[in-house]
């Protein structure tokens, strides 16, 4: 009786341990469920499990019983790990890069911000009270595990089994890490201790840097005669989040193939023609502004520290060109909420941001304000001095992660400035369609379509020969939506009734209609220079800045 008793107590605390060790284990080796927040066990080995498994058996043997407090810190420091373990595989699901926190710490709050204003309290209440017990509860389990772990280590027989598979682990990842072939079982997930070092060392290498001077490249010339354009408005419009799969993912290209020929339709209608290429963008999944100073500058800049340092300076931009023959600089940024002192940098004559613009219409997210309603505003507040030339810049805010609400689009663009913009139908069907973690791509080809068809309309109403629409994607949707391994790519489409301007560009690789060439045309901080010398004509051929085949190799957006 006894002794089925003793058999039974054993086999339960032999499961015990067994599975104290698979959950302390789990905790730092876990991979991503692309693309998604989720996780699942790897079946991988973790090299500091077996490393202080080693350590507390050795403790136990020289000095005794392991003290409560030592395992209280090993059980936070899991928790610790597990959370680092989550950033290193979960960014590159949703975002395409790995998380970096000299760079992402700084929008902890913005973020924080917006999901104060598009959640509802009850919701945040929940959603702060779920996480903070989850980590309560991860670190109990974790403090547990530890107990049932040192409980054992008295035993000598269990300590020294502890012992021979920690060292057999430890063995193991050393013959994994120096032979020229991995074996596939088993195998050893990344330590976590890795994970930090890296994060740890990229904040002080980027806080040391920041009291060095540090070489910035030189500006381009950035100058024109703009004698092809005859005093034409030039409105570049950054799309936000439109990339390259919005061609190259085929659930997405055909569902935005009745938006995308209402796009060339309003091309066509208004006597102008269109022509596409591809470009690098300096930013995947976020990030938008790193493109609009690579674009403005000519500079090529794609770390958040150096395009800071970058605005601390004196340098010539796009809009500088213009000016000089007489354009009025124009910010139509109806993101912009707070003030904006680094706007200064590029020296527009006049920022229309979120307040400015005076929309009192519903919101739509935390954005609130439908490009659509930006762009007739915009009619409204420039036209009074139709004399002067524009130089628009219009970073667009309805295709913004997580794509909803979409607004709904009004065909009857002078509605879109009254006290009731939208049909009550149409409203509360946007209204009603919230963001769908789990399934985004639904989302952003709603809100793709939106755009496209809002620049169509936006066209019909602009029925003259002198405005030049410049229309960029800012970068890649998040890869949540874009995928693995996707491109850095993003479309450009220049459209104008100025066929001079259209075959310059032609010669850099640009193709006529919406739809770009394969092959990437240049990278963004090419652009700019390269419109400007299709603004001109010049009697000595020059060679167009934009150079194909002249991207950054290696950019794509990893998997893990």
């Amino acid at each position: 009786m006894n002794s089925g008793a003793g058999t039974r107590s054993g086999l339960w605390r032999a499961s015990a341990l067994i599975a104290s060790l698979w959950l302390l284990n789990a905790l730092l080796t876990f991979h991503n469920v692309w693309p998604t927040v989720f996780i699942r066990p790897s079946g991988e080995l973790s090299i500091e499990l077996a490393i202080l498994l080693l350590i507390l058996a050795a403790w136990q043997r020289l000095r005794g019983a392991l003290p409560r407090r030592l395992l209280i810190v090993l059980a936070a420091l899991f928790v610790l790990g597990a959370i680092g373990r989550y950033a290193e595989v979960t960014a590159p699901a949703l975002y395409g890069r790995e998380v970096n926190l000299y760079w992402d710490l700084p929008h902890v709050g913005a973020l924080t911000g917006m999901l104060a204003r598009v959640a509802s309290p009850w919701l945040l209440i929940l959603g702060t009270i779920g996480v903070l017990a989850g980590f309560a509860l991860l670190y109990y389990a974790a403090l547990c595990s530890w107990q049932r772990i040192a409980n054992e280590l008295q035993s000598p027989s269990v300590s020294i089994g502890a012992s021979v598979v920690a060292i057999a682990v430890i063995i193991g990842f050393t013959l994994e890490n120096i032979a020229e072939e991995r074996p596939r079982i088993p195998r050893f997930s990344m330590p976590i201790a890795k994970t930090y070092g890296e994060q740890f060392a990229k904040v002080g290498t980027a806080m040391l840097e920041r009291g060095t001077t540090r070489r910035l490249p030189p500006s381009p010339a950035l100058s024109s005669t703009l004698s092809l354009i005859d005093g034409s408005d030039v409105m570049v419009v950054f799309v936000e989040s439109y990339g390259r799969v919005a061609y190259d993912n085929r659930e997405f290209f055909a569902a935005l193939a009745p938006s995308r020929a209402e796009l060339a339709d309003a091309v066509r209608d208004t006597g102008r023609s269109v022509i596409s290429g591809y470009v690098e963008s300096p930013t995947f999944g976020g990030g938008s502004w790193l493109s609009h100073l690579n674009f403005l500058t000519g500079v090529e800049v794609s770390e958040y520290s150096r395009a800071q340092l970058l605005m601390t300076q004196t340098r010539r931009n796009f809009g500088h060109a213009l000016a000089e023959h007489g354009y009025r600089r124009v910010g139509l940024m109806p993101g912009l909420k707070l003030d904006w002192p680094e706007g200064v940098f590029y020296d527009f004559d006049r920022i229309y941001d979120d307040a400015a613009l005076g929309y009192d219409g519903p919101a739509f997210g935390w954005w609130r304000i439908p490009d659509q309603f930006s762009l007739a505003r915009l009619d409204v507040l420039e036209r009074s001095d139709a004399g002067t030339p524009l130089f628009i810049f219009f970073p667009t805010v309805s295709t913004h992660t997580p794509f909803r609400p979409t607004p709904p689009y009004q065909s009857d663009w002078s509605r879109m400035l009254s006290t009731q913009p939208f049909d009550a139908a149409p409203l509360q069907h946007s209204l009603a369609q919230l963001p769908d973690w789990g399934n985004l791509a639904e989302s952003y080809k709603s809100a793709l379509s939106y755009s496209l068809q809002t620049l169509a309309g936006y066209l019909r109403t602009q029925a003259r020969d002198d405005l030049i629409l410049i229309v960029i994607g800012d970068h890649q949707p998040p890869a949540v939506v874009s995928g693995p391994n996707a491109p850095w790519d993003v479309p450009v489409h220049v459209i104008a009734s100025k066929t001079a301007v259209l075959k310059s560009l032609a010669e850099c690789g640009f193709v006529a209609g919406l739809i770009p060439a394969p092959h990437a045309v240049g990278r963004m901080h090419q652009l700019g220079p390269a419109l400007l010398r299709a603004f001109e004509s010049t009697e000595v051929p020059t060679k167009c800045p934009l150079q194909p085949g002249d991207t950054a190799p290696g950019h794509t957006a990893d998997r893990s």
